[in-house]
């Protein structure tokens, strides 16, 4: 989210008992095994007789070994799951430890298990639990845990009663490890396959990485599900590649173009994760990602009958419809001195920022105008081939008759933001209060209906009032034809928020260390507001005033694309692209400047994708920041209007590559898109998706971005945890590591966006 958001907010986080984390089904040969855990089970792969902890069974069970792995059989019929055991005693847990548990399974077909980590004596306590199937292959299951409270006397117990006579397992893997899995950095001997779990287009490019010391060439196979070989070929050595840490290899089979589901590649015996080629690929995943927003409404029920039963929860924060200023004397702590105000303002709904319940108009902002966006870019480049246009593609409460669902949900935030505005005959009328939240931090897990804490509206902020400036003035053109009035509204609005921020333009939101309840979002350099706001007054209406204010602005003619991303903290980048993309009246001279340096720029992110071995579009070489998942999709974004622009397949191409990073194919093996990819982020920082700290709470809900990779984390968890790490794997999927795996609306948004890029292009 941002840099400032509380440092010593770790020693807010609960702890429960019984904690379910991350359940990792099906992993491959390939799973990356350079980590920083040790081994409890003395032999996990059952290479030796008689050494260490043994395991015992119930009477109904016969146990013997085979060649690497134990079996287990019944030696009776049997009712309950509980009354054919096998289990392994002696292990010592601490309370507020990650661990790390995973089976593997072989020989069952059909046979139902039961495998669990509890406490060795009464009352049984489970600390996790892992109910599985085995099928004809072998598979492998992991999760992660927090253990609840400390124990010496913890067993691993496997229950497969209930069944008849003769009913047997196999077991080639027991593992409970003590600490979260995390990529070694000083291994670089390690041998793994990285693809993009979720698959590949069938006329895009289609790479991957083996990461293997070998500076010589190696030959790679393509592999159907039934043991055909479909395609091979040789690796192109890449070397060291500073950004992840190890030596690398590429592996391009861009010219298999068939539709094919269950494909790995294979070298030397190792295999990639099961993947698909597929040009409904990203159809999902679109949907997801943009559905993610519903999920985090403030101020309405969230439905079974949308979001499905584990998501149900009572609307958050009905007492925001009226909320006080911040009194005098916190004010004078932020500020450096008093101020209040003597109105209560209406400021229900929008959208919960990250893992906080802070609402704030310069990450909304940006948060919206990228959802509406990617209905515009749908608009004027995919046209009728683009069913984000439409209805019945999200996951939304029944809507007016014939408002697209992209609209429905930002009209949502629209409308939030609305209400932050200082009413007329106020001091600082028109001008936008920079946020709402608690006045002090709360602990998770919470549901946004039991907070208690009080709430309060800060000061306004130029940065805020040029938000809904330029927010509304987008709005204004889009809900145009399906509700004139609420469009005439935004339009009038924007130009009153407008003319406020001209008046008061050096109004800023100070940096107070995140210490009153929620983030603060400083900045102190507006130029770029201001030329955004002026570029979407100009676009809806093609006043030439406006014109006039953004050829006066450093930014026209300046470059405007940093290699962090388009951010809340810098929209001059976002307000080339809307000029560059969106039917306006610029003249042709000025029109055709403002599109070759989004080309140049795409070119740019280009170059810096090619000198990265994981075709990452940033140079990652040099440390990843806050958030670089988001600012990965921003420069992917910025290609992508270079390819609207001019439909060279280049710009294609890059984004499509770019996009492998985030679904699997990084240094750490994992997708960063819940419940997208073999191996996902689950585990993310937030108050109400935190199920792995309380099983009462919903999960991470599937289209969920986490933050990524953080060279610089600044919570405690992760200092302790990524010491010295190469700039890919500064991550940890714990929800303790706020710095690293939060979730936020403003990178959902460019999710949202890309995802939907994506799928419109797909057969291109």
């Amino acid at each position: 989210m941002f840099r400032t958001k509380l440092t010593n907010f770790y020693k807010l986080f609960s702890q429960s008992a019984g904690l379910l984390l991350t359940l990792f089904c099906g992993m491959s040969a390939s799973s990356f095994d350079g980590v920083s855990a040790a081994e409890l089970v003395k032999d996990p792969m059952f290479l030796k007789q008689g050494d260490g902890l043994e395991w015992w069974s119930t009477d109904s069970v016969s146990v013997s070994r085979g060649a690497q792995k134990l079996c287990a059989q019944t030696l009776s019929a049997t009712s309950e799951p509980w009354d054919a055991i096998i289990g392994l005693d002696g292990f010592q847990l601490r309370q507020g430890e990650n661990y790390t548990f995973t089976i593997g399974l072989t020989d069952g077909q059909g046979q139902t298990i039961r495998a669990l980590i509890q406490e060795g004596q009464e009352p049984w306590t489970p600390y996790a639990e892992l109910v599985e199937t085995a099928s004809a292959n072998a598979q492998e299951y992991q999760l992660d845990f927090i253990a609840g409270s400390s124990s010496d006397k913890a067993q691993i117990v496997i229950q497969f009663g209930g069944v008849g006579k003769g009913s047997q397992f196999c077991l080639n893997k027991v593992s409970l490890a003590d600490e979260v899995q995390t990529v070694s950095n000083t291994s670089s001997d390690q041998i793994a396959l990285h693809v993009n779990q979720l698959g590949y287009l069938p006329n895009g490019p289609k790479r991957a990485n083996l990461i293997h010391p070998s500076q010589t060439p190696l030959p790679w196979r393509l592999m159907a599900d039934d043991g055909q070989m479909l395609a091979n070929g040789r690796t192109q050595p890449f070397g060291f590649d500073p950004s992840s840490g190890f030596d690398t290899h590429i592996i391009d089979f861009s010219k298999f173009k068939k539709s094919a589901s269950g494909l790995r590649l294979e070298i030397e015996g190792v295999k990639s994760d099961a993947f698909s080629i597929d040009d409904q690929l990203y159809d999902r995943l679109r949907v997801d990602a943009m559905s993610y927003f519903y999920l985090v409404r403030s101020g309405t029920d969230i439905s079974s009958k949308i979001a499905g039963k584990q998501f149900v929860r009572p609307a958050g924060h009905v007492a925001d419809q009226s909320v006080k200023c911040l009194n005098t004397s916190t004010a004078q702590k932020i500020y450096g001195k008093a101020w209040s105000c003597d109105y209560k303002l209406d400021v229900s709904g929008g959208w919960y920022d990250a893992g906080d319940f802070g609402k704030y108009v310069v990450n909304g902002g940006l948060s919206v105008a990228q959802v509406m966006s990617s209905y515009e870019r749908a608009l004027y480049f995919a046209g009728s081939r683009s069913k984000l246009l439409g209805q019945n593609l999200l996951r939304l409460p029944n809507q007016s008759a014939n408002l697209p669902d992209v609209l429905a949900e930002a009209k949502w935030e629209l409308d939030f933001l609305l209400r932050m505005q200082v009413p007329k005959g106020k001091p600082l009328a028109g001008l936008v209060h920079h946020k709402i939240h608690g006045v002090e931090w709360n602990a998770l897990p919470l549901w946004p209906h039991k907070d208690s804490v009080g709430r309060a509206l800060h000061r306004p902020s130029t940065a805020a009032t040029l938000n809904l400036a330029a927010t509304a003035a987008m709005g204004a053109r889009l809900f145009a034809p399906y509700d004139k009035d609420y469009a005439a509204k935004l339009l009038s609005v924007s130009v009153t928020a407008y003319k406020a921020a001209l008046k008061n333009p050096d109004l800023f939101a100070p940096n107070s260390g995140g210490q009153y309840g929620g983030g603060d979002y400083e900045d102190e350099d507006v130029s770029d507001e201001f030329y955004w706001a002026a570029s979407e007054l100009f676009n809806t209406t093609g006043d030439k005033t406006y014109l006039e204010s953004i050829k006066e602005s450093r930014h026209w003619s300046s470059g405007v694309f940093k290699s962090t991303g388009i951010s809340w903290q810098f929209l001059a980048g976002f307000a080339r692209l809307q000029l560059a993309a969106t039917p306006n009246e610029l003249s042709q001279e000025d029109r055709l400047k403002v599109q070759k340096s989004v080309l140049i720029a795409a070119d740019n992110f280009i170059a810096i994708q090619k000198n990265e071995g994981f075709d990452i579009m940033y140079k990652a070489d040099e440390g990843l920041g806050w958030g670089s998942n988001h600012s990965i999709i921003q420069n992917m974004i910025v290609t992508a209007v270079a390819y609207d622009l001019v439909k060279d397949v280049k710009y294609l191409n890059a984004v499509r590559s770019g996009m492998d990073y985030i679904l699997g194919r990084n240094a750490m093996g994992m997708s960063y898109v819940t419940g997208h990819g073999t191996r996902s982020s689950q585990n993310q920082h937030a108050r109400i998706f935190a199920q792995n700290i309380d099983p009462a709470f919903p999960p991470m809900p599937h289209g969920a971005l986490a933050g990524g990779a953080n060279s610089w984390p600044s919570d405690e968890f992760a200092i302790e945890k990524l010491k010295d790490c190469a700039p890919q794997t500064c991550y940890i999927d714990d929800h303790r590591s706020y710095s690293t795996n939060e979730i936020a609306i403003n990178w959902n948004a460019s999710l949202a966006w890309i995802a939907s890029f994506l799928t419109d292009t797909s057969k291109d």
